[in-house]
């Protein structure tokens, strides 16, 4: 079954490898040109997509945030700043082989990232 994913931030990523390991076909559009979602951190603000400042740390420890089936490293600090989270993100992302379900410079009309099912139409 084909299934999209909308959004290549934290919960796109995962839906989409749960998707896989489901035996799923997902394909993510992602309106950016790049995965993180509300990680990825740009100087220009993009239209339609919040950013953080610079210096956000998270507030959750790598301990409690990490995936289950990928540990952060161990050289990564406790409480990570956007960029280390964001490259946790990217090696997620190679080490699953995520990056070929993406679609990037998708627009949608859906906030944030869902499961919905590709109709028999569109197959």
């Amino acid at each position: 079954m084909r299934v999209a994913v909308v959004g290549a931030g934290v919960s796109g990523l995962t839906a989409i490898k749960c998707c896989l390991d489901e035996g799923l076909k997902p394909t993510c559009f992602e309106q950016s040109r790049d995965i993180g979602g509300l990680w990825r951190y740009t100087e220009h603000i993009e239209a339609g997509r919040p950013s953080l400042y610079p210096s956000v740390v998270s507030n959750t420890s790598k301990e409690m945030s990490a995936f289950s089936d990928f540990p952060y490293p161990e050289d990564f600090p406790v409480f990570l700043p956007n960029a280390r989270l964001l490259d946790y993100l990217r090696r997620y992302v190679e080490h699953f082989g995520l990056r070929e379900h993406i679609k990037f410079g998708v627009s949608d009309r859906c906030p944030g990232a869902a499961l919905l099912p590709v109709h028999a139409r569109h197959q």
